[in-house]
């Protein structure tokens, strides 16, 4: 056998073994995929979800993270690590007192039924904490309403202060306080008679410190439905500003002046940013009430706890404010 035969059948040799161990190789890579599949197949078969939604799920648990940071506050967790789910818009209905002065009527007041001695108004308090009800702010309410936030145990109510008259800050504050309690002061920023006194800044930031909430009614108290657009503008828009760079505080409530409102005016309350604003009309605010339009229950003087007690369990289920009201 010459020499070139003798490399040709070596070389056929290595051919033939290139070609057994191609066949392996491709042996072993089939069998891999099959096993691959079926157990991808029986992974899904048996949890009913492939590996796409599940990371399409991450992605979604991302981005109510990513969404709650967002807003200024971090995504609960479950206790597996997990985000839980965030909270939820609540339906609880709140019933909002309205106080004016607190003392007694002096000769000659025009509307003595707005003033409450202060004796009433804490037996009236007392009453109210004894029967189950806590003091909220109309902050923590809409914050209940939208975001499901707590509002604490027992029954919330708002104790809103019309006006700015100084024995809210004299007589109102310590009740308030030695129960734990806030209110929320409506203030009109001029225009109170001296007689009956106005809150100083010192006082108003005194309630503030103690967790009252500052909202308004304006300037002066204007009827705002007999207003022109400059004038409602004025009462509305710019008394918050005012307030909010005086006081630093955000001012979302607007509380309409003798209750008089209509379109004109509701509109303008709206375009200054308020988150709603309060009425005179009796009954309680309710989650899906329009939030411009909200019921309060007004406190005469003369009223007993146990009257009190009566006035807000009877009225809870009023309809709807009307569109407008100019008090007739």
């Amino acid at each position: 056998m010459d020499i070139l035969e003798r490399r040709a059948r070596r070389e056929a040799r290595r051919r033939a073994v290139r070609r057994r161990r191609r066949a392996v190789a491709l042996t072993i890579a089939a069998v891999v995929v099959v096993a691959v599949a079926a157990a991808l197949a029986s992974s899904s078969g048996s949890t009913g979800r492939s590996s796409k939604p599940t990371l399409s799920a991450s992605r979604s648990t991302d981005a109510h993270a990513a969404s709650a940071r967002r807003g200024g506050t971090q995504a609960p967790t479950s206790a597996n690590g997990g985000h839980a789910s965030l909270a939820r818009p609540a339906a609880t209905p709140v019933p909002i007192l309205m106080y004016h002065v607190i003392a007694p009527a002096p000769a000659g007041a025009p509307f003595p039924g707005l003033y409450v001695p202060p004796s009433e108004f804490a037996a009236q308090m007392r009453a109210l904490k004894d029967a189950g009800w806590h003091a909220v702010t109309l902050d923590q309410v809409e914050a209940h309403w939208r975001r499901g936030a707590p509002l604490g145990a027992g029954k919330p109510i708002v104790v809103s202060f019309d006006n700015g008259y100084q024995s809210q800050y004299t007589q109102a504050l310590p009740v308030l306080r030695r129960l734990g309690w806030v209110g929320d002061e409506n203030i009109q920023l001029t225009g109170l008679p001296p007689s009956q006194g106005g809150l100083g800044e010192g006082e108003v930031r005194g309630l503030l410190a103690a967790g009252w909430e500052l909202d308004t009614q304006g300037f002066t108290h204007a009827d705002l439905i007999t207003l022109d657009a400059e004038q409602l503008h004025y009462q509305v828009a710019v008394a918050r500003r005012v307030l909010q760079q005086r006081y630093e505080v955000p001012v979302n409530w607007f509380c309409y002046p003798s209750g008089h409102y209509d379109a004109a005016v509701l509109a303008a309350v709206k375009a200054a940013g308020y988150v709603g604003s309060t009425t005179v009309v009796p009954g309680w605010a309710h989650p899906n009430d329009d939030p411009y339009r909200l019921h309060r229950l007004r406190v005469l003087a003369g009223t007993t706890p146990g009257e009190l007690l009566e006035l807000i369990a009877g009225i809870r289920e009023d309809p709807p404010a009307p569109p407008s009201y100019n008090g007739a």
